[in-house]
Protein backbone atom coordinates (compact mmCIF):
# COMPACT_ATOMS: atom_id res chain seq x y z
CA UNK A 1 0.00 0.00 0.00
CA UNK A 2 1.37 3.37 -0.96
CA UNK A 3 1.34 6.42 1.28
CA UNK A 4 -1.28 7.99 -0.94
CA UNK A 5 -3.58 4.95 -0.57
CA UNK A 6 -3.05 4.95 3.20
CA UNK A 7 -3.91 8.63 3.49
CA UNK A 8 -7.10 8.18 1.49
CA UNK A 9 -8.18 5.43 3.94
CA UNK A 10 -7.48 7.45 7.10
CA UNK A 11 -10.67 8.43 8.89
CA UNK A 12 -11.63 12.08 8.67
CA UNK A 13 -12.20 14.36 11.64
CA UNK A 14 -15.93 14.11 10.96
CA UNK A 15 -15.79 10.31 11.15
CA UNK A 16 -13.94 10.51 14.49
CA UNK A 17 -16.53 12.95 15.83
CA UNK A 18 -19.33 10.60 14.78
CA UNK A 19 -17.53 7.64 16.37
CA UNK A 20 -17.10 9.50 19.67
CA UNK A 21 -20.82 10.33 19.70
CA UNK A 22 -21.90 6.76 18.88
CA UNK A 23 -23.78 4.61 21.39
CA UNK A 24 -20.99 2.00 21.27
CA UNK A 25 -18.33 4.54 22.19
CA UNK A 26 -20.43 5.99 25.01
CA UNK A 27 -21.00 2.46 26.36
CA UNK A 28 -17.29 1.66 26.02
CA UNK A 29 -16.30 4.79 27.94
CA UNK A 30 -18.89 4.06 30.65
CA UNK A 31 -17.66 0.47 31.07
CA UNK A 32 -14.03 1.56 31.26
CA UNK A 33 -14.73 4.28 33.82
CA UNK A 34 -17.00 1.94 35.79
CA UNK A 35 -14.05 -0.39 36.26
CA UNK A 36 -11.04 1.92 36.44
CA UNK A 37 -12.31 4.55 38.89
CA UNK A 38 -13.48 2.18 41.66
CA UNK A 39 -10.46 -0.10 41.34
CA UNK A 40 -8.06 2.85 41.35
CA UNK A 41 -9.78 4.30 44.43
CA UNK A 42 -9.63 0.93 46.17
CA UNK A 43 -5.95 0.48 45.37
CA UNK A 44 -5.05 4.03 46.42
CA UNK A 45 -6.94 3.51 49.68
CA UNK A 46 -5.04 0.28 50.30
CA UNK A 47 -1.74 2.01 49.55
CA UNK A 48 -2.60 4.97 51.78
CA UNK A 49 -3.49 2.57 54.60
CA UNK A 50 -0.08 0.92 54.23
CA UNK A 51 1.72 4.28 54.30
CA UNK A 52 -0.25 5.49 57.34
CA UNK A 53 0.39 2.24 59.21
CA UNK A 54 4.09 2.44 58.38
CA UNK A 55 4.24 6.01 59.66
CA UNK A 56 1.97 5.90 62.70
CA UNK A 57 1.68 2.24 63.79
CA UNK A 58 5.31 1.21 64.28
CA UNK A 59 4.41 -1.29 66.97
CA UNK A 60 1.86 -3.05 64.78
CA UNK A 61 4.05 -3.07 61.69
CA UNK A 62 7.00 -4.52 63.63
CA UNK A 63 5.07 -7.49 65.02
CA UNK A 64 7.02 -10.60 64.05
CA UNK A 65 4.96 -13.23 62.31
CA UNK A 66 7.70 -15.83 61.93
CA UNK A 67 11.47 -15.57 61.96
CA UNK A 68 12.46 -12.09 60.81
CA UNK A 69 9.24 -11.63 58.82
CA UNK A 70 7.03 -8.90 60.29
CA UNK A 71 3.62 -7.42 59.45
CA UNK A 72 5.17 -4.44 57.64
CA UNK A 73 7.15 -6.67 55.29
CA UNK A 74 4.13 -8.82 54.50
CA UNK A 75 1.91 -5.79 53.84
CA UNK A 76 4.62 -4.24 51.68
CA UNK A 77 4.93 -7.39 49.59
CA UNK A 78 1.16 -7.55 49.31
CA UNK A 79 1.31 -4.16 47.58
CA UNK A 80 3.17 -5.85 44.71
CA UNK A 81 0.82 -8.83 44.72
CA UNK A 82 -2.23 -6.58 44.58
CA UNK A 83 -0.74 -4.70 41.61
CA UNK A 84 -0.33 -7.95 39.65
CA UNK A 85 -3.81 -9.16 40.65
CA UNK A 86 -5.41 -5.89 39.54
CA UNK A 87 -3.53 -6.07 36.25
CA UNK A 88 -4.77 -9.61 35.63
CA UNK A 89 -8.34 -8.68 36.51
CA UNK A 90 -8.19 -5.67 34.19
CA UNK A 91 -6.84 -7.72 31.28
CA UNK A 92 -9.63 -10.25 31.74
CA UNK A 93 -12.23 -7.47 31.98
CA UNK A 94 -10.86 -5.70 28.90
CA UNK A 95 -10.79 -8.90 26.84
CA UNK A 96 -14.39 -9.70 27.71
CA UNK A 97 -16.11 -6.32 28.00
CA UNK A 98 -14.03 -3.65 26.24
CA UNK A 99 -12.24 -5.22 23.29
CA UNK A 100 -15.35 -6.51 21.47
CA UNK A 101 -16.95 -3.04 21.56
CA UNK A 102 -13.68 -1.34 20.58
CA UNK A 103 -13.36 -3.79 17.68
CA UNK A 104 -16.85 -2.92 16.43
CA UNK A 105 -16.04 0.78 16.61
CA UNK A 106 -12.75 0.27 14.75
CA UNK A 107 -14.42 -1.85 12.06
CA UNK A 108 -17.12 0.78 11.62
CA UNK A 109 -14.59 3.60 11.24
CA UNK A 110 -12.30 1.63 8.94
CA UNK A 111 -15.26 0.41 6.86
CA UNK A 112 -16.53 3.95 6.30
CA UNK A 113 -13.12 5.36 5.41
CA UNK A 114 -12.53 3.01 2.49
Amino acid sequence: MTTEESESRDPTAEQWTEAHASADFVALRRRLRGFVFPVAALFLGWYLLYVLLADYAHGFMSVKLFGNINVGLVLGLLQFVSTFVITGIYVRFANRRLDPVAGRIREDIEGRSE
